[in-house]
């Protein structure tokens, strides 16, 4: 085995890369969570942006209007959700599971025709002076801009939950939807906004593997990525920073393990393949070892059905 062969540099570097589909998904779900709505359809969401985005980036041959295509179709897919959880008052966790069969179904149809194709190339941003720095310069600034757009959307996220009112209510309809809708508060209109929210992150994390991780189509290739993000929010406790320390952990276990494979690792390949997310069961076993700490982070209403006549 030749551990010299690996770059902490090109390490860190790829870490951001892979983390960020990841993070995309899981701070859209840390939002639908946080307005009390508990939504597995993480996975069937990310498929359908990934394959909506391919196709219209490689239709169009841009890969903006390709990732604005996936946003669109992931809400639209979460929009069903809402629909059936928050009017027609359907079990959430059922619907959430029925919502990810359904995304892979229709996203193994759409991309029958795309398979072999190559989309447009989304370029690195090109940062003078800051991305010549040795070391910092290739690990923070040579980067495409969905890398810089996850990041400043954590960010975003963390101010709108804490700094503003639409995030107090949000808030408010998560912890106690009984006490909100007293309170005048449209319940069922924020719940619907944050599936949405959430729905959109899981496309732009779907596109972003199909067309700047891998890049390509094939079915299934988000290969768990949405049941790990739903697993990164309760790592994280429902908190931005914590989430997207989680995507990093995540996708830098990813990336370690696939230079291992490279330097010629005396372990067999599927055991280092399925090393991701054996540790990501195990820190989630951690976490629920510590029962009072996660309960009380996480929201009260998660996962209850409201009705305004209750």
């Amino acid at each position: 085995m030749d551990l010299s062969s690996i770059s902490p540099t090109l390490l860190i570097a790829s870490l951001m890369v892979a983390a960020t589909p990841i993070l995309l998904a899981a701070i859209g779900e840390l939002i639908v969570e946080k307005a009390g709505v508990l939504n597995l359809g993480v996975e069937g969401m990310m498929i359908t942006g990934a394959i909506c985005g391919f196709a219209i980036a490689v239709e169009t041959g841009s890969p903006v209007i390709g990732f604005i295509a996936a946003a669109a179709g992931g809400a639209l897919l979460s929009l069903i959700f809402g629909v059936l959880t928050q009017y027609l008052l359907s079990n959430q966790v059922a619907t959430g599971l029925a919502l990810t069969l359904f995304g892979l179904g229709l996203s193994s149809l759409m991309g029958q025709s795309y398979v072999g194709i190559k989309p447009p190339q989304t370029n690195k941003l090109d940062i003078p002076v800051l991305s010549d720095i040795p070391v910092l310069g290739p690990i923070l600034f040579n980067h495409d801009i969905m890398v810089y757009f996850a990041l400043a959307l954590v960010v975003l996220v963390w101010l709108g939950l804490n700094r503003t009112r639409a995030g107090l209510v949000l808030r408010a309809v998560g912890e106690n939807h009984d006490a909100a809708h007293a309170l005048g508060y449209k319940v069922i209109r924020v719940r619907l906004l944050a599936i949405m929210f959430g729905g959109a992150c899981a496309g732009l994390g779907g596109a972003y593997l199909s067309l700047i991780r891998v890049p390509q189509w094939t079915e299934g290739m988000t290969a768990g990525a949405g049941w790990i993000a739903l697993a990164i929010v309760v790592f994280g406790a429902w908190r931005p920073f914590r989430v997207l320390l989680g995507a990093y952990l995540f996708g830098g276990v990813t990336v370690l393990q696939l230079n291992l494979q490279a330097a010629g690792l005396a372990i067999p390949v599927e055991y280092l393949s399925m090393s991701p997310y054996l540790i990501t069961i195990a820190v989630l076993v951690v976490m629920s070892a510590k029962r009072g700490r996660t309960s009380l982070a996480a929201p009260a209403s998660l996962g209850r059905i409201f009705h305004a006549s209750q």
